[in-house]
């Protein structure tokens, strides 16, 4: 009788074990995630702009294996958490609420201006996360109202300052033309460029807008090429309608000198302008794929991991992962918590470091961008984009 009495009590303890058991497991998950450092991804897989979004998430996959290969940071593992948006601004906000909810996350890749701009409350209000993405946005350059983002390289602004300086040096008093595409994207650097112009002793005969991925742009050429101007600067187009103006412009005996900024700088896609975009000149933060010029440790490394061409967004990718690995390093070192303070604040100590070649000179960073970059040239032949300039750095 006496165990019969003790059996509900027993039964009782034995269900608290087990009960106790099977919420350890998923406690002891959850630790295990929490020693994680975690980078959440909003990343356009498919849609307009999957060209990018694929190497942006190979990019950063491959610089966590590495880090993981090597025993992480500080003995935590990096752990990548894409998914796909379609480049689309609330998927891309969807997909930030739903890995943010699921993970306790650290750093963050956006998709494109209108996500960082949209999820910027978010991120002030948490203060958990430091983010970076595909945006060199000029409105994003601002740390006073964007403390917990950053860009991977020179805003739209400073990307024309790099060229404008070359070309300055290059051609002292020259006229510049600036042709761009009729969205917030094109609109970006426009006036502030003309500004940054008239300062280094350049003119600016003549604006174009288009619409954007127009093709029909005989009457713009026609205007473009009565302004004669000695560099014409496109901005706000990946390729469309580039090789068009190119085309035409050479057709009519234009001798301008045609150059364009990051997203149309991918080796791959300057190449498509065929011969007619032979000596088409553009601004690039980064060493491409194939530039063996300089010795460049990470390159190698890249190359040897993936033996095919990798895009520029593929670098920019990279380099975000190695730029949110040293930020989480060197917020762990001091001994703080990594929240996205601290990590903006490790980030902002970043001083002459050393990206293993990927940019040719050592980089800092006061603020929110990484003024600094280089002129290339198509060489057709080559099928390559060759160095036109040595590397400009804004803050110098």
């Amino acid at each position: 009788m006496a165990s019969d009495k003790k059996t509900p009590v027993l039964r009782r303890r034995e269900l608290i074990v087990a009960a106790g058991a099977a919420l350890a497991a998923p406690l002891s998950v959850y630790a295990q995630a929490g020693e994680d450092i975690v980078i959440g991804g909003s990343i356009p897989m498919t849609g307009v702009f999957a060209f990018a979004g694929i190497g942006i998430n190979a990019g950063i996959a491959d610089y966590v294996k590495i880090v993981n290969d090597g025993g992480g940071i500080k003995g935590r593992k990096l752990r990548y958490v894409p998914e796909d948006t379609g480049y689309k601004v609330d998927v891309s906000v969807a997909t930030y609420k739903k890995i943010t909810s699921q993970n306790k996350v650290n750093l963050y890749y956006g998709d494109s201006t209108g996500f960082s701009k949209t999820i910027n409350p978010e991120l002030d209000r948490s203060g958990q996360i430091l983010m970076a993405g595909a945006s060199f946005a000029t409105e994003l350059n601002d740390p006073a109202k964007y403390p917990n983002q950053f860009l991977v390289g020179p805003d739209y602004t400073e990307m024309i300052g790099i060229l404008l300086r070359h070309i300055a040096k290059e051609k002292p008093g020259a006229k510049v033309a600036f042709v761009y595409s009729d969205s917030e994207f094109g609109r970006d650097p426009i006036e502030s460029s003309e500004a940054a112009a008239k300062k280094l002793g350049l003119t600016v005969p003549v604006k174009i807008m288009t619409p954007a991925g127009s093709v029909d742009v005989s009457t713009e050429v026609i205007k473009l090429r009565r302004a004669a101007p000695d560099y014409t600067i496109f901005h706000g187009y990946v390729l469309a309608p580039i090789p068009e103006f190119v085309q035409q412009g050479k057709q009519m005996g234009m001798t301008t000198k045609w150059m364009g900024t990051f997203w149309t700088m991918d080796s791959s896609t300057v190449m498509k302008m065929g011969e007619a975009g032979d000596g088409f000149m553009g601004v690039m933060p980064y060493r491409y794929y194939y530039d063996t010029s300089a010795k460049a440790p990470m390159l190698e490394k890249i190359r040897a991991m993936r033996p095919e061409y990798q895009s520029t967004a593929y670098t920019q990718g990279f380099l975000t992962a190695m730029l949110f690995t040293e930020a989480a390093k060197r917020t762990l070192d001091a001994g703080k918590p990594l929240d996205g303070k601290n990590l903006k604040a490790a980030l902002n100590s970043i001083k002459d470091f050393d990206t293993g070649g990927l940019i040719g000179v050592p980089i800092t960073i006061k603020g929110n961008s990484i003024p600094v970059g280089r002129v290339y040239r198509a060489d057709m032949k080559a099928q390559k984009m060759v160095a036109a300039s040595d590397w400009i750095s804004l803050d110098k």
